[in-house]
């Protein structure tokens, strides 16, 4: 077995947060309600494509912007994230994290949980694919470096489009219900969790 964890809103509390700002971005460059979820799981490079192609200096302010925000997001564990994760260690199960983050947002979570880069074999950023979510590339990606087959992987996701990037990929899709409601995502995940502090190894065993 291998296990694949998507970062916002999996390990970190940090949905909400996110949300906030890109609605702001949204209504003020876009005049869009809502945009913060309808942009979930992408990749900036996705979102400037898609919604700010040829508006280059809108772009070129809404970086910074980011980046600013990003460094003074909190990074707090989604409850029993990290207890449940040392256990997969201590289990000997190969572990990444495959987020559509890029490395200089990663960068603030490292600071703030310096543990995270020896508690996992592999993080994946944006940089390392180039279709975001649903796209399932991210995720064959991380099979491929944890030397996985898609019959013995576990994702675990929150966001309707990570958990469609998981379910093409061929994995086991276990959704958290941090960013969407439970019985919104039931239907599309072969089990779903709150958070993980009653999760345990056994309970995500791949017979």
């Amino acid at each position: 077995m291998i296990v694949l964890f998507d970062f916002d809103g999996v390990i970190a509390d940090t949905e909400n947060q996110y949300t906030k700002f890109w609605d702001r971005i949204g209504m003020d460059y876009l005049e869009m309600e809502g945009f913060g979820h309808t942009i979930k799981g992408q990749t900036l490079v996705q979102i400037f494509g898609k919604y700010f192609a040829g508006m280059q200096k809108e772009q070129e302010e809404i970086v910074p912007q980011l980046n600013a925000f990003e460094r003074g997001m909190t990074y707090d564990y989604i409850p029993g994230a990290y207890e449940f994760m040392r256990s997969l260690k201590e289990a000997g199960i190969p572990m990444a994290i495959v987020t559509s983050s890029n490395d200089v947002k990663m960068a603030n979570a490292y600071k703030a949980h310096p543990e995270l880069t020896d508690l996992v074999d592999r993080v994946l950023t944006s940089e390392h694919f180039s279709r975001s979510k649903p796209d399932p590339e991210c995720f064959i990606k991380g099979m491929e470096v944890l030397g996985g087959t898609p019959e013995e992987t576990v994702v675990f996701e929150d966001s309707f489009h990570g958990i469609a990037a998981g379910r093409a990929a061929g994995a086991r899709v276990i959704g958290l219900a941090t960013t969407n409601k439970r019985e919104a995502i039931a239907p599309l995940c072969n089990m779903v969790i709150d958070d993980f502090r009653s999760l345990t190894v056994k309970d995500i065993a791949i017979s």
